[in-house]
């Protein structure tokens, strides 16, 4: 049986995983912050789909949520992790002095940290048993110049295709997420007035996931789903960085002084 463990399932793209790796058979580890949520979350899974649930609370944003999935990722008397799904994530709403500097300190840790931790942590086993899937979900705003949040992802879209070219040959896949707005809690969250976006910008979760795997399964190593992103990506290598961002400010101009909750 193989093995997923997801970062954020509880909602959005991260429960969209979890729904369908469930359906296809995949045991879970799930990760995230909210306890009760987990759970509820968990229980729904084991009794639609019959697949073994492990639930594992963490704080991926802190050093102790982060050591607490490497140990279960490196754990020799638990199944091991045959896919791994980084999904966990926030944004801050505002622009580049407008949100507190420990929320953006927190956003690189789980971001950047925690991705590069979980990977390392998971492809160790991968690589000896000659198997294994990461994938790291990024955002089409690593594309553009948007502040900690575009950076991040840049980072992360770089690092995984670093790790793919690394690790080719070792049997393990590599993918980079990189969807444009996606109908998820993620917006209200962070606060972001995403009610000024147009109806054909928002994209279905379950459906990011569908494309993601068609991209995995044709050994792509970058997934931008949906062919107006593709587009919006291709244009963001020509167009001068100053209009794209004009444009990808819209969604998040005011600022809320209290901290947004991320995902998972």
């Amino acid at each position: 049986m193989t093995t997923s463990l997801i970062t954020g399932p509880t909602a959005g793209i991260g429960a969209a995983f979890a729904r369908r790796l469930a359906a296809d058979r995949h045991d879970l580890v799930l990760v995230a912050r909210d306890g009760a949520r987990l759970g509820e979350t968990a229980a729904e899974l084991r009794e639609r789909h019959g697949v073994r649930v492990e639930v594992l609370q963490a704080d991926l944003a802190t050093d102790g949520g982060i050591s607490a999935v490497e140990g279960r990722l490196r754990d020799a008397g638990l199944p091991p992790v045959d896919v791994l799904v980084n999904n966990a994530g926030f944004g801050n709403r505002g622009r580049f002095l407008e949100a507190p500097m420990a929320d953006e300190l927190r956003m690189l840790t789980l971001h950047c940290e925690a991705v590069l931790r979980l990977t390392a942590a998971a492809a160790e086993g991968m690589r000896e048993r000659g198997r294994g899937t990461v994938v790291n979900v990024a955002s089409v705003a690593a594309f553009m110049p948007r502040g900690t949040y575009a950076a991040s992802k840049a980072w992360v879209v770089r690092f995984t295709e670093g790790a793919a070219l690394d690790l080719r040959g070792s049997g393990i896949r590599f993918l980079a997420l990189c969807p444009g707005f996606v109908r998820t809690e993620f917006h209200e969250r962070a606060g972001m007035q995403a009610e000024r976006l147009p109806s054909w910008a928002w994209l279905d979760a379950d459906k990011v996931v569908a494309a993601a795997l068609r991209d995995l399964a044709r050994g792509k190593v970058l997934s931008v789903p949906d062919a107006r992103y593709k587009t919006a990506v291709g244009l963001a290598r020509h167009v001068p960085s100053r209009v794209f961002g004009a444009l990808s400010a819209g969604a998040g101009r005011r600022y809320d002084p209290k901290p947004p909750p991320h995902r998972g």
